[in-house]
């Protein structure tokens, strides 16, 4: 049984639901696209039990939707901690890292997200506020410090990073994605 929205998972059910994502993760983002990988395998590659994993999602579209919101949640979260650790060009260079990455991967569950939204299910609800939000965090952090243009939309930026996720997202091409990166940020800096 899941936990009740009350009522937090005890920590060896939060383990096994963090675990049961990471396989899934890997294992939907190394997909073929030729069905991906069965739940029988996620369950036995994150080692627990088919019935662990079904109690956690208790569908196919629920486990991948909740994929797929994790791994979203990670990319936006990691703005403020980026912040932290770095000044705000280079968090903002390494959080377009990260959202390359997590487009990259995404691309490996195309079939799975399109599954999903055909069963009836949105995983891409609140995406664009999500990840316009994350990108307002590190233009207002560089704007305030005086390295990044103040006059720059995070929706314009969000629009640019997935454009160069499109055109050169593709695990093979990956050196060429941080170069338009690195063209993306110089446009971004204040210049008198």
């Amino acid at each position: 049984m899941a936990a009740s929205a009350d009522r937090p998972l005890r920590a060896d059910a939060r383990r096994n639901r963090e675990l049961v994502l990471a396989s899934a993760m890997r294992l939907l983002s190394e997909s073929d696209g030729a069905g991906g990988p069965t739940l029988d395998a996620i369950a036995k590659d994150a080692g627990v039990g088919i019935g662990t994993l079904y109690r956690h999602f208790p569908t196919r579209e629920a486990l991948v939707e909740a994929v797929y919101r994790n791994e979203l949640t990670a990319v936006c979260d990691a703005a403020p901690a980026l912040l932290d650790e770095l000044a705000p060009v280079e968090a903002t260079r390494a959080w377009m890292d990260r959202y390359i990455d997590f487009m990259i991967a995404k691309s490996g569950m195309a079939d799975a997200l399109r599954a999903v939204i055909a069963s009836g299910g949105n995983p891409y609800a609140r995406s664009r506020e999500l990840l316009g939000s994350a990108i307002r965090l590190l233009l207002d952090a560089g704007a305030a410090d005086g390295t990044l243009r103040k006059d720059v939309d995070a929706d314009d930026i969000l629009v640019s990073v997935s454009g160069v996720a499109l055109a050169a997202g593709d695990k093979n091409m990956r050196e060429q994605a941080g170069r338009l990166l690195d063209l993306l940020l110089d446009g971004l800096r204040y210049t008198p």
